[in-house]
């Protein structure tokens, strides 16, 4: 639904990638200045965590693509991610774009999951899709920045919890008791 032609959906298709591709909070993403990327092999973001937990987490191809086209060279001190004013972007107007984008979706789709997705959620999706593709879940603690793999375990709950929902599911349609 974003439409990258333009200087603020280039920086808007670029944000929610990071998110999701790494997990980042909110915050952490907001944080990020060009000095913290390598868009080179190996792509990678440095992350300042919470308590001052320094992190690296690689990049997707594409997304080093989307942050190479709205780095100002000049301006590596900057806030990445800045407002039409120049700025920098808070949580709450990450908030508004990703309700602005699901807005747009939603219009072409019925689904009431798409009615209340919240900036979290990019990154609990993240998680659950690094479980989902085998990744050991101290990797995962390690990834998202957790201090305890209690905190991480809430996404094995998820998993399982969506394991149950799909066989329900299947049953169901299968007409099967």
């Amino acid at each position: 639904a974003i439409d990258t032609s333009s200087p603020g959906g280039r920086r808007d298709h670029a944000l929610l990638l990071l998110l999701y591709n790494t997990g980042a909070r909110v915050s952490e993403a907001l944080a990020v200045r060009s000095r913290d990327l390598r868009l080179d092999r190996p792509r990678q973001v440095r992350f300042l965590g919470k308590g001052k937990k320094e992190r690296i987490c690689p990049l997707w191809p594409e997304t080093a693509s989307a942050l190479r086209r709205i780095i100002r060279s000049e301006a590596t001190s900057d806030a990445l991610f800045q407002s039409h004013q120049g700025t920098p972007l808070t949580r709450d107007g990450v908030a508004y774009l990703l309700e602005k984008y699901v807005r747009l979706v939603a219009k072409n789709n019925s689904s009431p999951r798409l009615r209340h997705v919240t900036p979290h959620m990019l990154r609990h999706s993240c998680a659950v899709a690094l479980l989902q593709a085998g990744v050991d879940v101290t990797v995962i603690r390690d990834y998202l920045g957790h201090a305890s793999v209690s905190t991480t375990s809430r996404y094995i709950t998820t998993n399982l919890q969506m394991k149950r929902q799909v066989l329900d599911a299947f049953w169901t349609r299968a007409g099967l008791a």
